[in-house]
């Protein structure tokens, strides 16, 4: 009788129906208690519950395991599940419909089987093993696809480098949902003609109102995918202007993104701080706006960066790659090694924690492991010129000068003649006695394009300091500086000025370098010498002094890598996810 009162398909709720109403409320820690139950009261007597009950109660219970990610136990059960209904399937082929009504509802509410597959497909990419994820996507039939499936596969085929996979999938999710814009950045990305994209959302726009901007959202994306920033920029900054899409956070962010990549870092800062004026919980790009602070000497406004990211979420890379900048410009290596491992932990497509541990590692001294790390950088940002410069100066760094100028010059070709390929190349260039006119050419010609482009104004100085032609260095410098303020253009100037005996101006130099980055040893190094050159008497006093101060810093430095040593003990962090 109690058996008859739980379990029979009467008018009454069966338990089975009372576990999907909780778990369509919700309610996942009691779906998982009763389910796990339920489902042992079945293992001590098959004929407790029907099939496609029991084919319920393991979908609802490994749901319930998701939502605590425990992702390999859920996909045990929803594997569980899916034979549980395959013998359902065969059982329900062999017996003819006896008619009876109450069978029909039940059967409409089975869990879809598709459902079932895209959830152990999210468990799957949890636990990285994408190539399950792509097989068990694989195998629903092409029209049984729905957007989210299509969706998902073709960022993993994109991901596993099967390009034409991934562009049939995205395009198949544009036919079901026209207006899915990042399905539209994918087929961008994977180098799909702008105007292709819009073909396909031309009728969308013509039919609802209001939609005018996208082609020029498209128009201004594909840009960003051929690398062609200035474009790019304009077109952006066209629709910004829109009142529309004023102060559009994303917008802002991809601007910001831009000045960046165009060596633009000025204006690149002033756009994330405006994005971050809007949108206080912001996170992405925040780690390309950190390494630019902490490029800047403004560590203390990159470690309160890292901490506010951390209270908005700790699962995600960028508070991982904000604090591991800071601890890259305070030269704590080992540190800045585990943040950065931490970071591609979390995304393994994260650009920017493949940058902070490639350059932690070739600090290091690990130059061969660093190379991996900013070769997979470049794979997943070919335009972004940071990424090469970082392997390049591995090579340099290795004294594989051929590798490097081969590297400079694909560069260079692919990315076309700017200031930022043409100064690259002149890097390579001063490496080897050989090409150093061609060197001094190509540094010309950035600087006609640019003037004030700080790299290509640093290597020229460099070029002029071993000619030791200072007037000519410091009238550039001077130039570079009327328009910005830089601490190495300042401490360059100043060294420029020691050469030619104008100490008092050299001091100054050196001193506004100081305030713009007060951890820059060489501006403090100059003064040093200087105000040691000006008081011999006290010369010898103030070596031991240096000596001991210098002793001192070594030893911090010492400690705080030592201290970090224990980050590289775990080496499960260091090892590519």
């Amino acid at each position: 009788a109690a058996f008859f009162v739980l379990f029979s398909p009467s008018s009454a709720m069966s338990v089975v129906e009372h576990v999907r109403e909780m778990a369509s409320a919700g309610l996942h820690s009691n779906v998982r208690l009763l389910s796990g139950l339920l489902l042992t009261m079945s293992g001590n007597n098959p004929e407790l519950f029907s099939p496609s009950q029991k084919y319920q109660l393991l979908v609802y219970h490994a749901d319930s395991l998701f939502h605590d990610k425990e992702y390999r136990n859920a996909v045990s059960k929803y594997t569980m599940a899916l034979q549980q209904k395959k013998a359902l399937s065969k059982t329900s082929k062999v017996r003819p419909s006896t008619g009876n009504a109450a069978s029909t509802p039940q059967s409409q509410c089975l869990p879809s089987e598709i459902e079932v597959k895209y959830k152990m497909a999210e468990c799957y990419t949890m636990l990285k093993q994408d190539k399950d994820a792509i097989a068990i996507l694989d195998g629903i039939p092409s029209r049984q696809r729905t957007p989210k499936i299509n969706m998902m596969l073709a960022n993993l085929y994109k991901k596993a480098g099967q390009e034409r996979s991934s562009v049939t999938s995205y395009k198949e999710v544009l036919r079901q949902c026209p207006l899915a814009l990042d399905a539209i950045l994918g087929l961008l990305s994977l180098s799909v003609k702008g105007a292709e994209v819009a073909s396909m959302t031309i009728n969308i726009i013509q039919s609802i109102p209001n939609l005018d901007w996208l082609s020029v959202w498209i128009k201004a994306y594909a840009f960003v995918h051929t690398g062609d920033n200035t474009r790019a920029i304009n077109t952006i900054c066209s629709l910004e202007k829109k009142s529309l899409l004023r102060d559009n956070v994303d917008l802002l962010g991809s601007l910001a993104d831009l000045y960046f990549r165009a060596g633009d870092n000025k204006n690149s800062i002033l756009k994330f701080e405006q994005a971050q004026m809007l949108d206080p919980y912001l996170i992405k790009g925040m780690d390309v706006y950190g390494y630019l602070l902490a490029r800047e000497g403004r560590l203390e406004d990159v470690e309160n960066l890292g901490c506010r990211l951390f209270n908005i979420s700790d699962q995600h890379a960028e508070p991982w790659v904000v604090s591991g900048c800071h601890s890259f410009y305070s030269k704590r290596y080992s540190r800045a090694l585990y943040l950065g491992a931490k970071a591609i932990q979390l995304n393994s497509n994260s650009v920017q924690a493949l940058l902070l541990k490639g350059a932690a590692l070739r600090n290091m001294g690990r130059v061969q492991e660093a190379i991996i790390h900013f070769r997979e950088a470049i794979r997943l940002a070919p335009c972004r010129l940071d990424c090469y410069e970082g392997l390049i100066e591995c090579y340099l760094a290795s004294n594989s000068i051929r590798e490097a100028m081969v590297m400079a010059n694909n560069v260079y070709k692919t990315l076309g003649a700017n200031a930022q390929t043409l100064t690259l190349l002149a890097t390579v260039c001063l490496e080897d006695p050989v090409t150093q006119e061609k060197a001094k050419t190509l540094l010309d010609k950035a600087l006609t394009q640019r003037p004030d482009y700080i790299k290509a104004v640093v290597k020229k100085a460099e070029l002029l300091s071993r000619e030791q032609k200072y007037e000519d260095g410091i009238a550039l410098l001077r130039n570079a500086l009327a328009n910005q303020s830089d601490c190495v253009l300042h401490r360059i100037l100043g060294d420029f000025l020691v050469a030619v005996n104008e100490y008092q101006e050299a001091m100054d130099q050196y001193s506004i370098a100081l305030s713009l980055d007060p951890n820059d040893q060489k501006s403090l190094e100059g003064m040093q010498k200087m105000e040691k050159e000006e008081s011999p008497t006290d010369a010898t006093q103030e070596e031991d002094v240096d000596d001991m101060e210098g002793s001192g810093e070594e030893g911090d430095l010492e400690g705080s890598d030592s201290e970090a040593a224990q980050w590289a003990d775990q080496e499960q962090w260091f090892g590519m996810q």
